[in-house]
C-alpha cells in the first residue's frame, strides 16, 4: 500500500477504537515528558546563576527540590510510557488478531490460500495487524514530543543568543539528510535481504522438519541442503554488512560534524561569559539544548524512517481485511434445503488462474438424489476440481452447478456445507486430543463422547484410541506437550499414516444423515482389510442418501450406481461398470491394467 497518510489514519483510529483510555494517557504522559528535560536545564540555569550570585544570602532550596522532582518525573514518565504503550499494543494486538481471522474465516473459497501474494500478505499481517497501530501511535507520539522539546529548547536558545540558534539548527541539516538517505538504503536492503532470508528459513525447516527428515537422511542431502542454507545467508550477511558500513561512515562524519558545532558553541559562550555578556547559567543551558535539539531533530528523522516501514507492514493487515470477497454471496440468499432432485453440472469450465490451462472443458453430469456415483480418471482429469466445485470453494468460470435446480451461486455456502458429509485426500493432521480431532467434524457435537466413539467404531479406530496413554484424551502432536504444567507434560502421541486417514473419517461419520456424502481417495492409506470395513461403513452412514466417490482403485467403485469417466477435463464415458466394461474405452483400458497387476 502507497497511501501512507491514509494508513497511518486508519491506524490511529484502531488504536482509539481499542483502547482510547491508554491512547489519551499517553499523549498527556508525553507532553509532561517533553517539559521535563526543558523544567531540568532552566532549574539548573538558576542554580547556576544564584551560585555566582554576588549576594551572600543564596537561597538554593526550591531550586534544588525543584531538579529533584523534574528529575524524578522524567525517570518516571518514561516508565510509565513504556507501560501505557505495552498495554495499548496487547489490547490492540488481540483486537487486530480477531479481525484478521474474523476476515480469513469468511473467505468462502479457497483462491486466495493458493495465491502466493495473498499468503505472504497474510504472514505480514499476522504480525503487523496488532503492532503497526501501536508503533504508529508511538512514533507520532515521540515526534510530538520532538517537536515540543525542539520548539521549547529553540527559544531558550534564543535568550542567549538568536545567532547560535541559528547555527545550532542549520548545523543538524546535514545530519538529517544523511538519516533520510540511509533510511532509505535500509528499506532497499531489507527488501533485497527478505526473499534470501525466505529461502534460508526454507532450507532450514527442511534440515529440521520431521517429515523430511527420513528422505533428507535417506538420500545424504543434509550437508546438500546445510551448504545452500549457509549460502544465503552469507548473501545476506554481504548486504547487511555493506549496509552496517555505510551506516558505520555516514554517523562518524555526523557525531564529528555534532561534536564541532557543540564545540563552536561551546567555546563562543565561554568567551562571553569570561566577558560577562552571559552567566554561568546560560552555559548550562546552551550546553543541555545544543545537545537536547541535536538529539530531538535526529530522532525525528529516525522515527520518520521508522514509521514509513512501520505503515508499509501495517498496509498489508489493511490489504487482507479489505480485501473485497473472494466469492460472491447474495444478500438474501436463497435457502438450502435438503436434496431432494439431485444435482447437476451444466457445461462447466473451470481454471484456477486466467494464465492456467482449463481444468473442466464443458463438464455436463447429473448426480441423481440417493444414488451412488463415482467419477475415475488419470491424475489431473479433474475429479478433484470437480468436488472443490460442488463445496463451492470456487466458482466455475462458464456454465452453472445446480443443487435441485437451483444455481449453487445462489445458495448461502454456509448452509450448501453443513448438507455435505466429505473424506478428503488432503485431510488435516489436527494436533489436537483424539476426541476432537473427530469431534470437530460436527463441532456442535465436540463433547459428545458416546457420538465421538460411535463414529471412531465406524472408522475400526475405537481400539486403537482406547489402548492409547490417556484413550480418547490422548494428544496426538510432535510439536505440544499434554498438560499446562511443563514440569508434569508429557510428549503427545503420533499415529500412523492409514491411522490418521481412518481418523480423517471418523470425522466423516461425525457429520451422518448429510444430504451429500464426498469421498476423494478415502482408503488411499489403507490395507484392504481395513478399505473393506471402512466401505461397509460408507454404506451404512449414506444410508441411501447421494455419495460421490473418487477413487484410483477401481474395484471400489464397481458398485456404484454411475460410473462418470474424465479425460483431458471431459465427461468420456459414463454408465455402470457392467457396461462400461463391455466397450473398448478408458474405463476397460485403466481397469483392466489393475486387473492384469492383481492376476500376474
Amino acid at each position: 500500500m502507497t497511501d501512507l497518510p491514509r494508513t497511518a489514519l486508519v491506524a490511529w483510529r484502531m488504536a482509539w477504537k481499542t483502547a482510547a483510555g491508554t491512547t489519551v494517557a499517553q499523549v498527556v504522559v508525553t507532553v509532561l515528558g517533553a517539559g521535563a528535560p526543558l523544567s531540568v536545564a532552566w532549574l539548573t540555569k538558576v542554580v547556576f546563576d544564584r551560585l555566582t550570585a554576588s549576594d551572600d544570602a543564596v537561597d538554593l532550596t526550591w531550586p534544588i527540590a525543584g531538579l529533584v522532582v523534574a528529575t524524578i518525573m522524567t525517570a518516571l514518565l518514561t516508565q510509565l510510557l513504556r507501560y501505557l504503550r505495552a498495554e495499548q499494543s496487547r489490547a490492540i494486538g488481540l483486537a487486530a488478531l480477531d479481525q484478521l481471522y474474523a476476515t480469513v474465516n469468511r473467505l468462502v473459497g479457497l483462491g486466495r490460500f493458493e495465491d502466493p501474494e495473498f499468503a505472504d500478505r497474510l504472514r505480514f499481517a499476522r504480525h503487523a495487524g496488532g503492532a503497526g497501530p501501536a508503533q504508529t501511535v508511538a512514533v507520532s507520539l515521540n515526534l510530538l514530543q520532538q517537536v515540543l522539546v525542539t520548539g521549547g529548547f529553540a527559544v531558550s536558545l534564543v535568550t542567549v543568543s538568536p545567532a547560535l540558534t541559528v547555527v545550532v539548527l542549520l548545523g543538524t541539516l546535514p545530519a538529517v539528510g544523511a538519516e533520510f538517505a540511509l533510511a532509505r538504503r535500509r528499506a532497499e536492503a531489507t527488501n533485497k535481504v527478505g526473499p534470501i532470508e525466505r529461502r534460508e528459513l526454507f532450507y532450514g525447516q527442511l534440515l529440521s522438519d520431521v517429515d523430511a527428515a527420513t528422505e533428507v537422511r535417506l538420500f545424504g542431502i543434509g550437508s546438500f541442503l546445510r551448504e545452500r542454507m549457509l549460502r544465503e545467508r552469507r548473501v545476506a550477511d554481504r548486504v547487511d554488512r555493506s549496509m552496517d558500513r555505510r551506516t558505520l561512515a555516514a554517523e562518524a562524519l555526523l557525531t564529528m560534524l555534532s561534536t564541532a558545532v557543540a564545540g563552536g558553541c561551546l567555546a563562543w559562550v565561554v568567551r562571553a561569559a569570561a566577558a560577562r555578556t552571559v552567566s554561568i547559567g546560560d552555559v548550562a543551558m546552551l550546553l543541555a539544548a545544543v545537545t537536547a535539539v541535536q538529539g530531538a531533530l535526529l530522532g525525528m528523522v529516525r522515527d520518520l524512517a521508522g514509521a514509513r516501514t512501520n505503515l508499509m507492514m501495517f498496509g498489508h493487515y489493511l490489504a487482507v481485511v479489505e480485501a473485497a470477497p473472494d466469492l460472491p454471496v447474495p444478500a438474501s440468499p436463497r435457502h438450502v434445503g435438503p436434496l431432494r432432485q439431485g444435482i447437476e453440472l451444466r457445461d462447466v469450465w473451470f481454471r484456477y488462474r486466467e494464465d492456467l490451462p482449463w481444468v473442466l472443458r464443458g463438464v455436463s453430469l447429473t448426480i441423481p438424489a440417493g444414488s451412488a456415483v463415482a467419477l475415475v480418471g488419470r491424475n489431473g482429469a479433474g475429479k478433484s476440481s470437480i468436488i472443490k466445485l460442488l463445496c463451492r470453494y470456487y466458482d466455475p468460470e462458464r456454465g452453472a452447478i445446480l443443487w435441485d435446480g437451483v444455481d449453487v451461486r445462489d445458495l448461502d455456502p454456509v448452509q450448501l456445507r453443513a448438507r455435505i458429509a466429505a473424506v478428503f485426500q488432503d485431510f488435516v493432521s489436527y494436533e489436537l486430543p483424539a476426541a476432537e480431532n473427530i469431534g470437530i467434524g460436527a463441532i456442535e457435537a465436540l463433547t459428545d463422547r458416546p457420538r465421538i466413539e460411535v463414529a471412531a467404531r465406524e472408522a475400526s479406530m475405537h481400539e486403537v484410541l482406547q489402548a492409547m496413554p490417556n484413550g480418547y484424551d490422548t494428544l496426538l502432536s510432535r510439536v505440544f506437550f499434554a498438560g499446562d504444567d511443563l514440569d508434569d507434560a508429557t510428549p503427545g502421541t503420533m499415529l500412523s499414516g492409514g491411522q490418521w486417514q481412518r481418523l480423517a473419517i471418523a470425522r466423516s461419520f461425525m457429520r451422518g444423515g448429510r444430504d451429500l456424502l464426498i469421498l476423494d481417495e478415502p482408503s488411499a492409506r489403507l490395507d484392504p482389510e481395513a478399505e473393506h470395513e471402512i466401505q461397509q461403513g460408507f454404506e451404512r452412514l449414506r444410508g441411501g442418501g447421494t455419495s460421490l466417490l473418487v477413487s484410483h482403485r477401481l474395484g471400489t467403485v464397481r458398485t456404484a450406481d454411475l460410473i462418470v469417466v474424465l479425460s483431458g477435463g471431459t465427461v468420456v464415458q459414463t454408465g455402470r461398470h457392467e457396461d462400461l466394461v463391455a466397450v473398448p474405452g478408458l474405463y476397460t483400458e485403466l481397469f483392466s491394467q489393475q486387473a492384469a497387476g492383481y492376476r500376474d
